[in-house]
């Protein structure tokens, strides 16, 4: 009678997942997947007509991410992205000017011109960032429940151990320690990693002593589909479903590992969970760390642990776009001081493979220039790839992009800005307090300035005027007429030659929160409307180390189009 109820459960456990996951041969129309961020964030892929293809963000608002949202089975969207944010897809671009209601089951039922009608390139690829399932109790845990309401009877069952006709002996690593849970083996049978029989009786898991604490309420999860997790416990749970294959549990517990993050200024913490990522196969994890180190990529540079950072991390962190830096030249010395550090462990076709990752047509011309006249031993025994890039960056300096056009590549980086915060391009707002509102926000909190309409030289008497306000209460938002239903709130906009541009030039500028303390940069956000309302910390991707005690710097990003 128990092993007919535990089949029960099971398959409509089973049935449950298997409506939300789907075939890659046999794939219905309109099937949705999230690319290049975490599991609830990413571009917005849809597969219709046997392949894979994006949505363009024309027209692309909260309403729209709502859809999508709960089409994938989240609660909700928090924000949308536009402009390619995670990265530029591939193929056909299959919807484009989309109007939902909100209400609509699937995007698909929403308005659209026509399935592979648009008049977009992949550098306008929307993405979508959703509320995930759990519920955040502090910055410090969460509580998963993945149970689809499975968890009481069979939370009961474990406790009770009736009719356990399997045991899970849990080992210290030196084998002086032992602790021996009794389960049910047709509970263990629907992880296939652990190749559980009819004929099995026992397992044995080898795991760290200090994570012995954790292993029964592990294992009750595999019952209930329901734990908390901390801080404390994160990394032993994580290792437990790694061993075990239970991928949803690892990408939730990935979520309370990033509040360890921040949290260390040497970054060999996160150096460590990014290699510790790889070896269990944990995107999100990996994902957590590379956005967090791109942030920071500056500073990761002036760190000793930039010289011991990995070939395959290297190469993940070049080929982003939201890597912060002050310019394309501070990062080129940065990656051939680290081929020199690693010397022959790095092959020639490794480094070549990395130094392709720069854009050189980015670096600013003045640089350029000097380029030419300074010569390493890794610059001669690459000198075409350098003298290539040198002159498309001359090229790009030089002619008028009505020239040259037609021989950007859609699909490649190369002229894809980074977040580059030089002062000729950034701005930054230090003042957060509120002891006189209105003589603050007059003074302190409202700036302008100028920048280039685009940082070829073509343009660098062609100036766009800026101006970057920061709202702390609600008076403050009033008395500019504006409504914030949260605060603090960042508006950015340009004005005089900005709309001369609209044609040739995107200017798709970004938010960057600083502690203040710390220097660290804890969030990155894009302007939408000119707004940018800062999300709570439990909203975060990364938890806030500062609160209310950070700064605000906005960056100018233009880009060709």
């Amino acid at each position: 009678m128990i092993k007919y109820i535990i089949w029960t459960f099971l398959l409509i456990h089973v049935s449950a997942q298997r409506w939300t996951l789907f075939d890659e041969q046999s794939k219905p129309k309109g099937v949705l997947r999230l690319v290049g961020g975490l599991s609830s964030s990413g571009r917005v892929e849809v597969y219709h007509d046997g392949q894979w293809g994006t949505v363009c963000d024309d027209g692309w608002d909260l309403a729209e991410a709502q859809v999508v949202c709960r089409q994938l089975g989240f609660p909700g969207a928090v924000s949308v992205v536009s402009g390619g944010q995670y990265g530029e897809g591939s193929g056909p671009i299959w919807l484009d000017d989309m109007m939902c209601k909100g209400s609509e089951s699937i995007l698909s039922e929403c308005s659209f011109k026509g399935w592979g009608v648009n008049d977009c390139t992949h550098k306008e690829d929307a993405g979508v960032i959703c509320k995930i399932g759990t519920n955040t109790t502090s910055n410090r845990q969460i509580s998963v429940d993945n149970s689809l309401g499975l968890s009481d009877d069979l939370g009961l069952l474990f406790d009770s151990e009736d009719g356990c006709d399997f045991t899970i002996t849990v080992r210290d690593l030196s084998e002086e320690a032992e602790l021996t849970l009794c389960v049910h083996r047709v509970i263990l049978m629907i992880y296939p990693e652990l190749n559980i029989t009819n004929n099995s009786r026992n397992l044995t898991v080898d795991i760290n002593l200090t994570c012995h604490s954790h292993a029964s309420a592990f294992v009750r999860y595999l019952y209930t589909r329901q734990i908390d997790v901390s801080t404390t416990s994160a990394q032993c749970l994580h290792q437990l479903a790694f061993i075990f294959g239970v991928k949803k549990l690892m990408e939730d517990v990935g979520r309370v590992l990033t509040a360890l993050i921040p949290e260390d200024n040497t970054f060999q913490t996160q150096v460590s969970m990014y290699e510790y990522g790889v070896r269990t196969g944990d995107l999100v994890l990996q994902e957590n760390v590379l956005q967090y180190l791109s942030w920071n990529c500056e500073f990761l540079i002036s760190s000793p642990v930039w010289s011991t950072v990995s070939f395959d991390m290297m190469d993940a962190l070049l080929q982003r776009s939201d890597l912060i830096v002050e310019d394309e030249a501070l990062l080129l010395e940065a990656l051939e001081r680290w081929i020199q550090d690693k010397g022959d462990q790095i092959s020639s076709d490794k480094q070549v493979s990395l130094l392709n990752h720069i854009r050189f047509l980015l670096i600013p011309v003045d640089k350029l220039y000097d380029m030419q006249f300074s010569s390493s031993a890794l610059r001669q025994s690459n000198e075409t790839l350098y003298l290539t890039g040198l002159l498309r960056g001359f090229q790009l300096n030089a002619l008028p992009f009505s020239k040259i056009r037609k021989q950007i590549d859609n699909t490649s980086s190369e002229f894809l800005p980074r977040i580059y915060t030089g002062d000729e391009w950034s701005v930054c707002i230090n003042d957060t307090t509120v002891s006189n509102p209105y003589y603050n926000y007059r003074n302190n909190r409202i700036k302008s300035f100028s920048t280039p309409a685009h940082p070829s030289v073509l343009y660098k008497d062609q100036k766009v005027q800026w101006q970057a306000q920061v709202f702390l209460t609600g008076q403050e938002c009033s008395n500019s007429g504006i409504l914030c239903n949260t605060l603090p709130v960042a508006k950015f906009f340009g004005y005089g030659n900005q709309y001369s541009y609209s044609s040739t030039i995107r200017y798709n500028s970004r938010l960057v929160l600083t502690c203040k303390n710390q220097n660290n940069v804890f969030h990155v956000q894009e302007f939408k409307n000119d707004m940018a309302v800062i999300p709570t910390n439990s909203s975060m991707g990364l938890p806030n180390p500062c609160p209310d005690d950070y700064s605000f710097r906005f960056v100018v990003r233009p880009q060709y189009i």
